[in-house]
């Protein structure tokens, strides 16, 4: 069955901007990491107590083409700007996944009284050399299944598997335009910031970093390294799964509503 999303969309410093929708409850953003291919359908989990909102990031997804962006700080003046379009009647909390995930810590970092509670699943950003992130570049395209997910199975789903010419065209088309946009929010300093770990002290919110045990893109050994800067932050480790930790674990989607309700995931 098909989750049932609603559709906004903004005009947003003359980009396009596509925000999807379910649920009832305190508002939630989320920010997605750096391709669109597993799609917002976690969201459903969190549906009963939440208002989720699932933004595409410009250039990305379902939003319009965004040629100015240069880097990080584009991607977080446009969401502030968002939040100013969609004007949520209280703070919202804050998620992020991936690259999802270090956007995330930039925008808490500096507008942190605009959100109540901030989640950050997996987070990239950090890159210390003792904890390395694997090289997408060195992974084999047949390979990349088995290091999103650790039972591939998970990740092959939304893969094309040759059945369908057309899915697997525009799947190529997709994943080229996100890489191109990627490229450019990462062109200053790689997939992350050097000042980063800095950034998470000013973080004073109630914090979670959820980290997949067996995550073979961003080790689950970094996740100290964030819970340590936080001021209010706390750890969550998922047994037996990888990067998408989402949609291999569901019910680490109930243990993060828990924590964004208050209580103890």
């Amino acid at each position: 069955m098909t989750v049932q999303f609603e559709t906004s969309e903004y005009e947003i410093g003359g980009v396009h901007t596509v925000v999807k929708a379910i649920g009832k409850g305190k508002p939630v953003l989320f920010l997605h990491g750096a391709a669109t291919l597993e799609g917002f359908d976690f969201a459903e989990g969190l549906s009963d107590r939440f208002r989720v909102y699932c933004p595409s990031h410009p250039g990305m997804g379902y939003s319009g083409d965004a040629p100015h962006v240069s880097g990080s700080m584009d991607i977080i003046i446009h969401y502030l700007n968002l939040l100013d379009a969609m004007d949520f009647p209280e703070k919202p909390h804050l998620i992020g996944f991936s690259m999802g995930g270090w956007l995330a810590t930039e925008l808490a970092a500096v507008a942190g009284d605009r959100f109540d509670r901030v989640v950050l699943l997996a987070p990239a950003g950090l890159n210390d050399p003792d904890h390395p992130a694997t090289d997408l570049g060195s992974i084999a395209p047949q390979d990349l299944p088995g290091f999103l997910a650790h039972d591939p199975k998970v990740a092959l789903q939304y893969f094309p598997d040759g059945s369908d010419p057309a899915f697997a065209e525009k799947f190529g088309a997709d994943r080229a335009r996100e890489g191109e946009t990627v490229g450019r929010i990462c062109a200053p300093f790689g997939m992350g910031h050097p000042n980063l770990s800095r950034m998470l002290a000013r973080i004073a919110n109630p914090a979670l970093v959820v980290w997949g045990e067996e995550d073979r893109l961003l080790p689950a050994s970094q996740m100290p390294l964030w819970v340590e800067q936080l001021p209010n932050g706390q750890a969550l480790l998922i047994e037996g799964t990888g990067h998408l930790l989402l949609q291999e674990q569901p019910d680490s989607v109930t243990k993060i509503g828990d924590f964004l309700a208050g209580q103890t995931p």
